[in-house]
């Protein structure tokens, strides 16, 4: 594998200079930009509309402690007992006494929570213990989080922000991160920073059936990797239970919160299968469910199972789920009274770029935050609710202690003399939209729920040879460079599953079936 993806040269590449770069714009990115002091400058790049992050996307909420009846022993309890014996309790300590404040500043920075009474309204969702979720819209909460935070972001006078701008790849110089070189709509530009903050999201798009948006390719995590920053816990990629599934739909995420206000999972025969499961039934945290939802749909034949929300009552299904409401009439299903055909989806990456409290990685300039990487909050298996609460207190860490480093170098705009030459054919002899179909498919059929060695080694071979002609062609459009990071990513997490020879959280290994503490109680 080539170090960077394509070539280019400090004198035949135009340069731009910022004291804080931050690739992404999700929920992540922008908190750490808005945590930067105003007397610096801020650079956020995202590859497509600021408004195109898996932050927009999410439905559920944000978790905290807030009801005087919960305490934070019982999220942290909840949070560690999810993560199935990898989470690591002083993080996750951290991030649960933060969750109230990180709430509060949203609503301070304009976010408009749903009440009840005057007071935050407070749902319930899997693996939790008490009502801690607070939401917006109904059922839109990112979509309104993100107004706010984007509505700030635009008229803080020290940031600005690049949309439709390609990431290739991380610059480093002397054991240092030192910037990025991005594509833009004019061309390739390198952009020399003092500090560089990671917050570019997930990799749902290595499976065919997903949650998140096209955006998430797992270009931040292959970057990070071809730049030498060390990855862990490649092989935890959560499965959303309930992905609604529509012939010629999208695949929209039917939120937890569904269940967490009592809706039932039934099969193709109307039976209610989850009690049968799980004495938590529903409430079963998202691997247990995904799981026995895969079980009965080999036992029925089926393709799918149903949500049924019919005994909940119509005013009060429609107040709380406006927006599922509105995707599901589209397909003539009327959620107060039709059963809602779903199926486990690719929701959350739970490994990426390991980063220590404060968001620093093992490469010395670069920070990151969100999805992209593993703190050890998730464990095996992240908590509902939990991921947009990591990246607003990782993403306010990253962006206070990359100013902080900054300040210790002085500002400069000297150019580095950071150059790729190598000799690659062009890409444009590959159908790049073949190869990404038959990755994402196989990466369903071997690296899904359920896996074992066989399969595993399958697809290790199939993908490495991908990855012997594809990685060595230099391609000039996002198309291309999104399959060499997809097949990147897809080849670590093959690796990881592979080694793990166990099942823990979301990783289920059908020839391992038990949880081997004394083997693997570790990162890989």
């Amino acid at each position: 594998m080539p170090r960077y993806v394509v070539r280019f040269g400090p004198k035949q590449t135009p340069h731009f200079f910022t004291d804080i770069l931050v690739i992404g714009g999700g929920i992540a990115g922008l908190r750490a930009a808005l945590a930067v002091p105003a007397d610096m400058d801020v650079l956020v790049v995202t590859k497509d509309a600021i408004q195109q992050s898996s932050s927009s996307y999410a439905q559920g909420g944000i978790a905290g402690v807030l009801a005087p009846e919960d305490r934070f022993e019982n999220h942290i309890e909840d949070t560690l007992t999810a993560g199935a014996g990898l989470c690591d309790r002083t993080v996750v300590e951290m991030v649960v006494r933060e969750a109230p404040e990180q709430i509060n500043e949203l609503v301070r920075l304009g976010t408009k929570f749903d009440l009840e009474g005057g007071q935050l309204a407070l749902t319930r969702e899997g693996g939790h213990s008490h009502r801690r979720i607070v939401h917006a819209l109904g059922d839109a909460t990112g979509h309104e989080v993100m107004r706010a935070i984007i509505e700030r972001a635009r008229s803080a006078r020290n940031l600005r922000i690049w949309d439709n701008t390609f990431t290739i790849d991380l610059l480093t110089d002397a054991g240092a991160c030192v910037g990025a070189i991005v594509h833009r709509p004019e061309g390739n530009l390198l952009i020399w920073a003092r500090q560089t903050i990671l917050a570019s999201g997930g990799c749902g798009m290595v499976y065919r059936e997903t949650t998140n948006p096209p955006v998430a390719t797992g270009d931040g995590m292959a970057a990070a990797f071809r730049a030498g920053a060390e990855l862990r816990d490649m092989e935890f990629m959560q499965f959303h239970p309930t992905v609604l599934y529509v012939a010629g739909s999208g695949r929209y995420l039917i939120t937890e919160a569904v269940r967490g206000e009592g809706g039932y999972l039934r099969d193709k025969n109307g039976v209610r299968f989850m009690p049968d499961e799980d004495p938590r039934a529903e409430l079963a945290p998202r691997d247990i469910v995904a799981r026995a939802i895969v079980r009965r749909m080999e036992q029925t034949q089926h393709p799918n199972v149903y949500i049924d929300l019919s005994h909940l009552g119509a005013e009060r299904v429609l107040q709380r789920f406006p927006a599922m409401a509105k995707i599901c009439s589209s397909f003539g299903l009327d959620i107060t009274t039709d059963s809602i055909p779903v199926r486990p989806g690719a929701h959350y990456m739970i490994g990426g770029v390991t980063v220590d409290m404060e968001g620093r990685t093992t490469l010395p300039g670069l920070w990151a935050a969100g999805e992209v990487t593993s703190s050890g909050l998730h464990g095996a298996n992240r908590l509902a609710s939990n991921s947009l609460l990591e990246g607003l207190v990782y993403g306010a860490a990253c962006g206070q202690g990359a100013a902080r480093e900054a300040n210790k170098t002085p500002e400069s705009l000297q150019v580095r003399s950071v150059r790729c030459t190598f000799d690659a054919p062009p890409g444009d002899a590959l159908d790049i939209a073949d190869i990404t179909a038959s990755l994402r498919s196989l990466m369903v059929r071997s690296m899904g729920i359920v896996r074992d060695a066989a399969h595993l080694r399958e697809a290790e071979h199939q993908v490495d040879f991908w990855c012997q002609y594809v990685l060595q062609h230099e391609f000039s459009t996002p198309g291309g460079w999104e399959l060499q990071n997809l097949l990147t990513v897809a080849r670590l997490m093959i690796a990881a599953a592979l080694e793990r020879q166990e099942s823990r959280g979301v990783h289920y290994r059908s020839d391992f079936p038990q949880r081997d503490d004394k083997q693997w109680q570790r990162h890989i």
